[in-house]
């Protein structure tokens, strides 16, 4: 590979690497450097920089946009996870690449990506949060770009994709979620199950896929999520939490029987199929062994039909978790307990996402102390008698 230098000014050096011709591009380009010093300096920096061209660290600003990202996805595909690696690459394969793969590096600005969010909402009709999801790709590999020093900044972080609009927030209603169990229960028992524990715990629904039976203590009354499965190109993947850590959290009295009648059947399958229960196997399985979780999308499916045949279209699985959540803010359980339930990083994520539910508890605040007041006497009383001796 060659490279040249020439000096511009007393102690500013250009330095100048031939890039060999590549599949993407017409002809062999050039990339240009400039640098600060002596020119023993500069040769230096020269030699370094031909180092990293040929090592694929360094390209040109002529680049295609579609090389970036086919570069950028290998990168990062093990630093993601498979859900969201699988929906990057969706992406770039039906949306991006086709509409700005050929266009080189240099040509990608700010105004130019502005331009293609409009397009995307004006012509296709896109949601403003598909269209972020899109500006999150371009956003993670310009930057990426920019730490490889292909580019000199990010185009997309000054770039406007639309404002998104908060989804807003409709649980069933309790009776209607108990029916909505009883019919579960009625189709097939083990799906029923399962339904009760995300219910029950608000768990994700690869969260409760990703159980094991290792991981529910009858004796305690307790699960503790500390996996989730993930669906991936040609089945599924068992990863860490979304938040990379465990959680322990309490069920009632009737979830635990359900489990137990749920871990009863398991046991009655495997002595079906002469095998030996696995205590370790997955809590749901579509295996007599246990090896093997269900897939999260056959459970989204299964709830969606099932939602149909009781009538309650558009509730979607994850309104189990909001019904779970929203429940327990409206009976008083405190914000932090809920947040520890949900598998939430901090307490703040719960008061952002279930903010206007707190608004009732607020005024049922105001209407105790109300009536507190009215009765100081008897308050004090009541004080008196649980005050610590």
């Amino acid at each position: 590979m060659r490279g040249s230098m020439r000096e511009r000014r007393p102690g500013v050096w250009e330095l100048i690497v031939q890039l060999p011709r590549e599949p993407t591009r017409v002809r062999a380009g050039q990339l240009s450097r400039t640098v600060r010093g002596t020119k023993r300096e500069a040769q230096r920096a020269l030699a370094g920089l031909i180092g990293e061209v040929s090592a694929g660290k360094v390209t040109s600003t002529a680049t295609p946009l579609g090389e970036l990202l086919a570069r950028w996805l290998e990168h990062v595909s093990e630093q993601l996870s498979p859900t969201t690696v699988r929906e990057y690459r969706r992406l770039v394969r039906t949306m991006i690449d086709p509409d700005l793969g050929t266009l080189p590096l240099r040509r990608v600005t700010t105004q130019r990506i502005d331009a293609y969010y409009a397009s995307l909402t004006r012509e296709r009709g896109l949601s403003p949060a598909s269209i972020r999801h899109i500006h999150a790709v371009l956003r993670g590999a310009l930057g990426q770009a920019v730490r490889w020093g292909w580019i000199s900044s990010n185009a997309a972080v000054s770039a406007s994709p639309p404002k998104l609009r908060r989804r807003e927030i409709t649980p069933p209603p309790m009776h209607s979620t108990r029916a909505l169990l009883e019919a579960a229960d009625e189709h097939a028992a083990e799906f029923g199950a399962l339904l009760r524990v995300l219910v029950a715990t608000g768990a994700r629904r690869g969260e409760a896929c990703g159980l094991r039976w290792s991981d529910v203590d009858l004796s305690a009354s307790t699960v503790t999520i500390r996996r989730s499965v993930a669906s991936v190109v040609g089945g599924t993947v068992v990863k860490e939490t979304k938040t990379h850590s465990a959680r322990r959290i309490a069920i009632d009295a009737s979830t635990l029987q359900t489990l137990v009648r749920h871990r009863e059947r398991m046991e009655g399958l495997a002595r079906t199929c002469g095998l030996s229960f696995n205590p370790d196997g997955f809590v749901f399985t579509s295996s007599a062994d246990g090896s093997q979780p269900w897939h999260p999308d056959t459970i989204s499916n299964g709830f969606r039909r099932l939602c149909q045949r009781v009538g309650l279209d558009g509730v979607r699985l994850h309104d189990l978790r909001h019904l779970h959540a929203t429940q327990l803010l409206a009976a008083g359980v405190p914000v932090r307990t809920v947040s520890g339930r949900l598998g939430h990083a901090n307490a703040a994520t719960t008061l952002n996402v279930y903010a206007h539910f707190l608004e009732a508890s607020d005024r049922q605040a105001a209407d105790v102390i109300a009536s507190l007041l009215e009765n100081p006497a008897e308050v004090d009383q009541q004080v008196d008698r649980v005050r610590p001796r």
